[in-house]
Parts: structure tokens; sequence; C-alpha cells
């Protein structure tokens, strides 16, 4: 027995399918700026790793301080990207389920769901952490006071 599917059942998957296509498009979007943030805090802390060396006193502290904190950043921006690539993988599967249930009418709607349900958990849980990454960031970057010379007016 030959297999051959009708070509309006695989054009109608294709119409459900676009749906979780146009989702990773966005995915990519969002991994963009996340690899775009963590090639510069790595720039950073390539520019602070060569300055420690030679610094001493309070300015050494702050080298410290902040090669501390890029570190940091650098864990939670890849656990980021881990968990949003996760979810792109996720929504592949769930398109290759899609076109595997409805070629071989296997009933796995709840499989799909689950994997679906799954990568947005993921999606969200990357996405709580870029928003993490961004905080700390935002808290490293406060001007010192002795630098902004507010008596000078």
């Amino acid at each position: 027995m030959q297999f051959s599917p009708v070509i309006s059942t695989v054009a109608a998957t294709i119409q459900v399918a676009i749906a979780p296509v146009f989702l990773l498009a966005g995915i990519g979007g969002i991994l963009n700026v996340m690899t775009g943030r963590l090639a510069r805090v790595i720039d950073r802390a390539r520019i602070l790793e060569r300055l420690h060396p030679r610094s001493t006193g309070p300015e050494h502290d702050r080298h410290v301080w902040e090669l501390r904190r890029i570190d940091r950043r650098i864990s939670v921006i890849n656990a980021a990207i881990f968990l949003v690539t996760l979810s792109a993988v996720l929504i592949c599967v769930v398109v290759a389920l899609m076109f595997i249930a409805e070629l071989s009418n296997l009933k796995i709607g709840t499989i799909v769901a689950l994997a679906f349900i799954l990568s947005m958990l993921m999606l969200m849980i990357g996405l709580l952490c870029f928003l993490i990454e961004v905080r700390m960031s935002l808290k490293a970057i406060h001007v010192r006071a002795e630098l902004l010379e507010q008596d000078r007016k």
C-alpha cells in the first residue's frame, strides 16, 4: 500500500502550522537581542580583565565588584538563551507532531498541546531571566557621585 497524503490535508496542516512558524521568527529576533547583550557583557569583561592587574585601591575594588557582577550576568543571560532556544526547539517539535498526527491519523492532540504549553513556559522563564539580566545591568551602571560633581552646579 502506497502512502500518499491528499494535497488538501498537507495544505491544511501547513496553514495550521503558520502561527508556530511566525512564533519561531519572533523567537529568532529575541535570541538575536540576547546574544548581542551577551557579546557586549563579554567585551566589557575582557576590558576589565586587562585593567584588573594594573589597578589598585578603590579602583581595583570597583573592577573586582564589576567583574563579579558581569560573571553573574553572563550566567543569567546564558540561562535565558538556553531556555528561549529550548522553547524554539519545542515549537519545532509541535510543528513536526502536527504533520505526523495529520499524515498518520494519530490522535496525539494532547501531546501537541503539552509540547506547546512547555514551549511557552520555557519562553516565559527565558524572558524572565532576560528581564533579571537587564535589571542587573541597570543596577551596575550607576554613575559614581564623585564623577557627577553635584557640588559644581
